[in-house]
């Protein structure tokens, strides 16, 4: 088929379903409800490949659920809420948020989102994408604000909301603090230092790679048992450059064989400088703003990297470093923007999650994960929790913390019936001395939203859906904040888990290397579907297995688009031959060579009915791949050819209600996967005769077998298969055509249940004008 044409018949079919409402959810039906936690993606930009990839992935399973008669419940979401969408806006528009006001930028975000969000859907729309897109919210529309806003209150109340000036991670970039979760490691070159410092006239080393928080350093740990130090703890030293002095303390967390063994306190350094300085209560010294700038003599204005070179290049002025090396190490850095994070103490709202990780591990157990080994994954995150959930982000865009707090130290929510409410739009008088409080600020992290997406759908047809949902599809690399955070949420809120099943997808990589657009190694799916069509993107998204990365090859697509052209051929040979056959007309007794192949048809939909319903669509696809290339169309065709063409009564009325179920049931099977080119062939040719008015909206096959004479012919069925293939290798060897005539010699085991079974049907597919008893296999050519 010309790219044209499919491109023209994709769009047909997207158009149809769109009218005639196929995938439409009905609250009111009494069907089983299949409910959908979907993954909404951002809008910053045209769908990607691992959208294309993640989301074709759970379409399968969406799709066979709906055949399987039940009442699926997909809605489609999109992310608006958050840093990617607001650096998205950014740059789209030229401009920094930082130098707009709040309500000049939240509308310029409204206003951009809303020309990019409808090309947004329509990308996943023309991968077949089977959601009910009436079914729609996006993480910053009034409805979810106002879940979002009515769980922060809900939670407050609760208690395990606090508000606290704490060292918070922070990017000094965005400006903003953000949660343990939105953090990643990148490999980064550093040095090495090894730094004088003085203690009683004495060098006292000191190695770092962060030689600019010197300036913050509050005090010098070392470990008790270390038989160097022991004489100078309760001692001070003089901190090079700076000249203060600060105490030397024995600490256990001091590694005796790292480093110098002597470990420099800064405020804050990591993590280990927050736990330190409360522990010993420490009074910190801050040396850089939100920005990242630092503020002490010397080093005003520069950037933290900048104050780290200066500062090396006086110490080396004033011979204050020992020794230096050059280093590979491990950085934490925002996951958004790649910036090097920093701990900065202000104030932050938090839900307290530390006190819980026993509690938030046994609900991870409860839910079923596919793979089962992904929940080791979310077990490791919960237990290597190191701080409460910081939900508060210092932000333009985003939900807005629904408080108000006054002087007095009154602390105001609002009523259900006021949210959304913006707490810097709307004024609120204390209750209790009825000064005018002051609103919040800051904003939720994007997190505290799709937290709630559940919630947030359920609601979108008055709560008929129930949590848990049947499934939440998402990739790995979200386990640690869209499914942790989610299962934290339904825990505070309602005590039970989210969904019943989680499943993992993988990444979609480039040569071994995860695809990155920034990086330039991204593949456009827009350029894929015009060149391959849906179907073939959809069948190559199908070759990988739950939890498993995908080497993105084009051979892949190539292999898709001739599954699509070979279903299309292989339908209208298959109609051809059934010019005047309604479907429905079934012979007084079925051929023995049918019969075997409609229970071979049986048995592979029963199969691929248990690989979908463990989430295995690779395999299922590998199977009617398989069967569909070398049961169907290069064997059983071939046997039926000359009996659907020349055959007369039953016997060709036998191939014909064979060819029409066959077909049928293989289309159905392959229908997730390939859902345009099955409704195209379903809509040309049964249509007239089923009743359904879309092959996606058909019953699954049903499992059984048909009308076997015995489980012997079956075996002797897939015999038959194999003496055919030695024919076919015999001609091939002997350079002859398939329709050479032959003279066929059988052993006398296999010549007699030929004679029995297949031996008109043998004698048609291999051209044999004779076949005969011998004492070995043997062709001869006429």
């Amino acid at each position: 088929m010309a790219k044209l044409d499919l491109i023209k018949m994709e769009k047909k079919w997207v158009n149809y379903w769109e009218k005639e409402k196929i995938y439409k959810f009905n609250p009111k039906s009494k069907k089983k409800i299949y409910s959908v936690d979907t993954p909404p993606p951002y809008v910053s930009g045209r769908m990607h490949l691992g959208h294309a990839f993640s989301y074709s992935q759970q379409d399968f399973i969406i799709r066979f659920r709906r055949m399987l008669g039940e009442s699926v419940f997909y809605p489609f979401g999109t992310d608006d809420n958050g840093l990617p969408t607001e650096r998205f806006i950014e740059k789209a528009n030229k401009i920094k948020s930082k130098n707009m006001s709040r309500a000049d930028f939240i509308n310029l975000c409204l206003k951009t989102l809303k020309n990019e969000t409808p090309e947004c859907i329509e990308d996943f729309r023309n991968l077949g994408i089977s959601a009910d897109f009436d079914i729609y919210y996006s993480t910053i529309d009034k409805h979810s604000q106002k879940v979002s806003q009515k769980s922060f209150i809900d939670l407050y109340k609760k208690g395990h909301i606090y508000k606290k000036n704490f060292p918070t991670i922070w990017c000094p970039d965005c400006q903003t603090s953000i949660a343990q979760a939105e953090l990643e490691d990148k490999q980064e070159k550093g040095v090495f230092s090894t730094i004088k410092f003085n203690c009683q006239g004495k060098d006292l080393l000191i190695s770092t790679t962060r030689p600019e928080l010197i300036g913050a350093c509050v005090a010098i740990f070392v470990n008790p048992k270390d038989k160097r130090y022991k004489e100078l703890i309760g001692k001070k030293a003089i901190v090079p450059i700076f000249g203060f002095e600060v105490p030397i303390i024995g600490d256990d967390s001091a590694e005796i064989d790292k480093g110098t063994g002597a470990m420099m306190v800064c405020s804050y350094g990591d993590k280990y400088d927050v736990d330190a300085i409360n522990r010993h209560k420490l009074t910190p010294r801050i040396i850089f703003d939100e920005k990242g700038v630092l503020n002490v003599k010397r080093y005003e204005g520069l950037k933290i990297k900048e104050a780290r070179k200066k500062i090396l290049e006086d110490l080396k002025k004033e011979k204050l470093i020992k020794s230096q090396k050059e280093i590979d190490h491990a950085v934490n850095c925002h996951d958004k923007c790649g910036t090097e994070i920093e701990f900065l103490e202000t104030e932050q709202w938090f839900i307290r999650l530390l006190d819980k990780k026993k509690k938030l591990i046994e609900q991870g157990k409860k839910i079923k994960w596919y793979p089962d080994f992904m929940f080791k994954r979310y077990e490791n995150w919960v237990n290597g929790l190191e701080w409460d959930w910081s939900i508060s982000r210092n932000r333009h865009f985003g939900v807005p913390i629904p408080v108000w707090k006054c002087e007095c130290g009154e602390i105001i929510l609002p009523g259900e019936k006021e949210l959304p409410v913006d707490p810097l739009q709307k004024k609120k008088n204390c209750p209790k001395c009825k000064k005018q409080a002051v609103g919040e600020s800051m904003v939720l992290d994007t997190w505290a939203t799709s937290s709630m997406t559940p919630q947030i759908a359920s609601e979108l047809v008055g709560g008929k859906v129930k949590i848990p949902f049947s499934l939440r599809p998402q990739a790995h690399d979200i386990i640690r904040t869209w499914a942790f955070y989610t299962i934290a949420k339904s825990y505070l809120h309602e005590g039970k888990i989210p969904w019943k099943d989680i499943v993992i997808s993988g990444f979609v990589k480039l040569s071994g290397k995860k695809m990155s657009k920034s990086k330039g190694t991204g593949v456009d799916p827009q350029k894929v579907l015009k060149e391959y069509g849906a179907d073939a993107l959809r069948f190559w998204a199908a070759g990988s297995k739950l939890g498993q990365d995908l080497d993105y090859q084009e051979k892949d697509l190539v292999t898709g688009k001739k599954m699509v052209n070979k279903l299309l051929n292989a339908s209208r040979f298959v109609f051809m031959n059934l010019e005047g056959y309604d479907g429905k007309k079934k012979p007084k007794k079925l051929e023995i060579v049918d019969s075997s192949f409609l229970n071979r048809v049986a048995e592979l939909s029963n199969n691929v009915g248990k690989h979908f319903l463990n989430y295995e669509y690779s395999r299922a696809k590998l199977d009617i791949e398989t069967f569909f290339w070398n049961t169907f169309t290069n064997n059983y065709l071939e046997i039926v050819k000359k009996r659907v063409y020349q055959g007369k009564g039953d016997k060709k009325l036998s191939a014909q209600y064979t060819l029409y179920r066959s077909l049928l049931t293989l289309l159905k099977l392959i229908a997730p996967i390939m859902p345009f080119v099955t409704e195209e062939i379903y809509q040309e040719n049964y249509k007239k005769f089923e009743k359904d008015k879309s092959i996606h909206l058909t019953k699954w096959p049903k499992v059984g077998v048909w009308e076997l004479y015995s489980a012997k012919s079956d075996v002797e069925f897939q015999r038959f298969f194999e003496i055919i293939s030695k024919v076919r290798q015999e001609k091939t060897k002997k350079k002859k055509s398939m329709n050479s005539e032959i003279v066929l010699t059988l052993e006398g085991i296999d010549y007699g249940w030929v004679k029995n079974l297949f031996l008109e049907d043998l004698k048609n597919v291999t051209n044999a004008r004779e076949i005969k008893e011998g004492k070995e296999f043997r062709v001869e050519f006429i």
